[in-house]
């Protein structure tokens, strides 16, 4: 049951057809992994402890640099050199203090990444390199576990929505890491992260009230120096990709 202070703070979502009570409260027993607290994962997190989802999982093995405060708008000045999953719950706390932040303050590895995913609805995908895109997703398809990934670029971004059994993973689309890829600084400006990682946020709340049409089986594509979006169909699971190979999937 949503107390009167609930009521009252969430008074304008209650107010839509799509929630009303049942589905704030809904949210409100709700449990959702963002992975990356930088400039995907601010907005995500702030705009899903805005909306009152219950409980918000925050990892992040990175600490709060001067270089992040262009984007990563849940970290501080005050904050440099504090953990970014600690910095991102005061944040959080500090916009709805009804939340629960969990905090994980290290980076996910295979087996960290198993252990903590039973607790929760849905994971988001807020990470910077491509070998933590490629990790989260085989370890998500792997446990059936829902996910949203976003990746940015300069003014480019995108978001798709993997469900178990509903159309293709990460790896489906976009195949293996490539060899001769390194960890390197991604160029940026701050309003893409605070589109696409806000995007990542509303798939994850539709899917968790049960709305139709995710960006599951295709890849929203952001061209913000034209401030265009395109959606690009991928229907079906890749015959390549080993992780539905494996489960005899080719065709969904």
């Amino acid at each position: 049951m949503l107390t009167s202070q609930e009521q009252e703070r969430y008074a304008r979502q209650i107010m839509m057809p799509e929630l009303g009570e049942a589905g704030q409260e809904t949210l409100k027993r709700s449990r959702v992994l963002v992975i990356g607290a930088g400039g995907l994962g601010s907005p995500a997190a702030y705009y899903l402890a805005a909306a009152g989802v219950g409980t918000i999982g925050i990892a992040d093995g990175d600490t709060v640099e001067l270089s992040n405060l262009q984007r990563q708008i849940l970290h501080k000045e005050s904050r440099l050199g504090q953990n970014k999953a600690v910095s991102a719950a005061k944040s959080l706390h500090g916009l709805n203090a009804q939340v629960h932040v969990q905090t994980y303050s290290q980076f996910m590895d295979e087996a960290h990444l198993r252990q903590v995913l039973p607790d929760y609805d849905i994971v988001i995908d807020a990470t910077d390199q491509l070998e933590n895109k490629f990790l989260i997703n085989d370890v998500c398809v792997s446990a059936e576990k829902p996910f949203v990934h976003g990746g940015i670029t300069g003014f480019s971004g995108q978001v798709m929505t993997y469900v178990p059994e509903k159309g293709p993973c990460y790896r489906c689309i976009f195949g293996e890491v490539p060899e001769d890829n390194a960890p390197a600084p991604i160029p940026v400006i701050g309003v893409t992260a605070g589109i696409i990682g806000t995007i990542q946020a509303a798939e994850a709340i539709r899917y968790l009230l049960g709305i139709p049409s995710l960006l599951t089986g295709k890849l929203l594509v952001l061209d913000g120096l034209r401030m265009q979006f395109r959606t690009v169909p991928f229907p079906h699971v890749s015959e390549h990709c080993p992780l539905h190979t494996r489960k005899g999937v080719t065709d969904l």
